[in-house]
C-alpha cells in the first residue's frame, strides 16, 4: 500500500550535509507532518508513496536551511547608518547613540520582519539573535516563519529596553518564560560581551543558565583593544575570565574570537565551546581575521554568522561562506584550508550543534525538521558545472535562491528571475517600513 504524504521534493541534486562529502543524484526527499521521513532514489518514489503536494526541481541543489550563528537582526533598519569606522567609534558615537533615540518594541519589530525576509530570501531557516525586546523579535519570527534562537540580552547600562542588569535579566527571563513552548523559538543568555558586564552580573548569569538550561551567547575578543583592556583591569584575558567564572563549557557560542593567544585557543577546545565566525564584519570593521585553521585544527566547532546589518552590511550567507574559505586559505597560506564541504558545514549543521539543535535541523536526514532551501544552477554564471558543493561556496549566490522551507512549509519562493514571495508578508509592506524608519534615523544621525 503507498504511504501517504505531505510533500515530495525531487532535485536534480541533494546535498545532504551528513554523511559527509556526500552528493546525491536522482534522489528526492519526502515530508510528513513537517519532518524527513525518507531520502531515496526518484525512481522508488512510484512504489512508495502518494504525494499532497510534489515539487519537481530539475534544475537545482537541495540541501539544508542556512544557519546563521550571529546577527543582530534588528539592526537591519541601520544598514549603512554609519560606515567605514573602527568598532568602538562605531558603536559609541553611531550606533549606541541611535539606538537610545530609536530603539522601541516596533523597532525591533519591524527591523527583525525586515531582516527575516533577507535571510529567508537567501536560504537562511534559523538565525541567532541578540538585541533588544526580544518578545518583538520572536513575533516578527513567527509572523514570517523563521526559527529563531533568541538571545536574551543583558548590560549593565540603561537603554530604552531596561534600566541596569538586573533588569535586563528580569525581562529576558520572563520572555522566555512567556515564549518558552513556540515551536521555532529557543533561547540562550546574551551578555554583550566582557568588557559590558560585571563579574557579579556574569556570575549570576552562569547560575540562572545552569537553572533554566540556556546556553551563552556573547561577543569575544573581537578587536586588541577589548583584550588589552581585560588584562590591564583584570590580569586576564576575556576568554581566561569567563573560564574562570563559569561561563565556557559546551553551550558558549562566541561570536569574533579574531585575538585570540593559544592559550585561549585551547581553552576554547577544553571546554567545548563554538566559535560563530564572521568574516565580512570583521574585515568592515577593521578588527582583523580570526584564526579558524588553527580553531579547525583543535577539533573546535566553527559556525558562520553574519553580524548585523548595521556592520556588513547583508545578511547574506553565500557570501560569508566564500569569504570564510577564502580567507582561511589566504591567512594560512594552505589552498587546502576549509575546502568547499567544510564551509558548508560551518553553514549548516556546525551552526545547528552550536545551538544544540543539531538533532531537529542542520542536514537532510530522516527525522529532522525539513528546513531546505533550493538554488537554482540554470544561470550562465553558473556553467559549467563540475562540483555542485563548489558552485555552492565559490559561485552561487543568494540571488541563486529558488525556495526556503522551514519544517516543511514554503516560506519563500522565486518564480521568476525578478519575482521573490513570501508566504505570510508583502514585499512592499516591507519597503514602507523600512523607508519610514530610514526617514527617522536620517533625522537622528544628521544632528549627531
Amino acid at each position: 500500500m503507498l504511504k501517504s504524504v505531505d510533500l515530495i521534493i525531487s532535485p536534480r541534486w541533494i546535498l545532504p550535509i551528513t554523511p559527509r562529502d556526500t552528493v546525491l543524484e536522482h534522489h528526492a526527499v519526502v515530508v510528513h507532518q513537517g519532518k524527513i521521513i525518507d531520502v531515496c532514489a526518484q525512481s522508488l518514489l512510484a512504489e512508495r508513496y502518494v504525494a499532497n503536494e510534489e515539487v519537481v526541481l530539475r534544475e537545482h541543489v537541495l540541501m539544508p536551511g542556512l544557519v546563521n550563528l550571529h546577527t543582530h537582526a534588528a539592526m537591519s533598519l541601520m544598514r549603512g547608518l554609519a560606515d567605514d569606522l573602527l568598532l568602538m567609534p562605531w558603536l559609541e558615537k553611531h550606533i549606541w547613540p541611535a539606538e537610545q533615540q530609536c530603539v522601541s518594541s516596533q523597532f525591533v519589530y519591524d527591523g527583525t520582519l525586515l531582516a527575516c525576509a533577507e535571510m529567508l530570501s537567501g536560504g537562511v531557516t534559523t538565525f541567532n539573535d541578540m538585541y533588544f525586546f526580544p518578545e518583538s523579535c520572536i513575533q516578527a519570527s513567527s509572523h514570517i516563519g523563521m526559527r529563531a534562537h533568541v538571545g536574551l540580552v543583558v548590560l549593565e547600562f540603561a537603554t530604552n529596553y531596561a534600566l541596569d542588569a538586573n533588569s535586563y535579566i528580569e525581562k529576558g527571563t520572563a520572555t522566555r518564560d512567556a515564549y518558552k513552548a513556540e515551536p521555532l523559538v529557543t533561547f540562550s543568555f546574551a551578555p554583550h560581551a566582557p568588557y559590558t558586564i560585571k563579574d557579579e552580573t556574569l556570575s549570576k548569569i552562569n547560575v540562572l543558565a545552569e537553572q533554566l538550561d540556556l546556553g551563552i551567547h556573547t561577543h569575544m575578543q573581537e578587536t586588541m583593544h577589548e583584550v588589552s583592556q581585560s588584562q590591564s583591569t583584570y590580569g586576564l584575558s576575556p576568554l581566561k575570565r569567563f573560564a574562570n567564572l563559569g561561563l565556557l563549557n559546551s553551550r558558549s557560542v562566541l561570536a569574533h574570537c579574531v585575538h585570540l593567544s593559544e592559550a585561549d585557543m585551547q581553552l576554547l577546545a577544553d571546554y567545548g565551546c563554538h566559535i560563530a565566525h564572521c568574516p565580512t564584519s570583521n574585515l568592515k570593521l577593521a578588527s582583523g581575521i580570526a584564526p579558524i585553521t588553527q580553531f579547525a585544527a583543535l577539533d573546535v566547532n566553527i559556525g558562520i554568522g553574519t553580524d548585523g546589518a548595521g556592520s556588513n552590511n547583508r545578511l547574506d550567507m553565500f557570501a560569508e561562506m566564500r569569504l570564510a574559505a577564502l580567507l582561511a586559505k589566504g591567512k594560512s597560506g594552505d589552498a587546502t584550508a576549509i575546502s568547499a564541504h567544510r564551509a558548508l558545514e560551518m553553514a549548516t549543521i556546525n551552526g545547528a550543534k552550536a545551538l544544540g539543535l543539531d538533532q531537529v535541523v542542520g542536514s537532510i536526514e530522516v527525522g529532522k525538521f525539513a528546513d531546505l532551501t533550493a538554488i537554482k544552477m540554470t544561470d550562465l554564471s553558473l556553467q559549467p558545472c563540475f562540483d555542485v558543493a563548489s558552485h555552492l561556496v565559490y559561485v552561487a549566490g543568494r540571488e541563486n535562491v529558488s525556495h526556503t522551507w522551514v519544517a516543511g512549509q514554503l516560506k519563500y519562493h522565486k518564480p521568476d528571475a525578478n519575482t521573490g514571495v513570501f508566504s505570510n508578508v508583502e514585499p512592499h509592506d516591507l519597503l514602507q517600513i523600512a523607508q519610514s524608519w530610514q526617514r527617522k534615523l536620517a533625522a537622528f544621525s544628521n544632528n549627531i
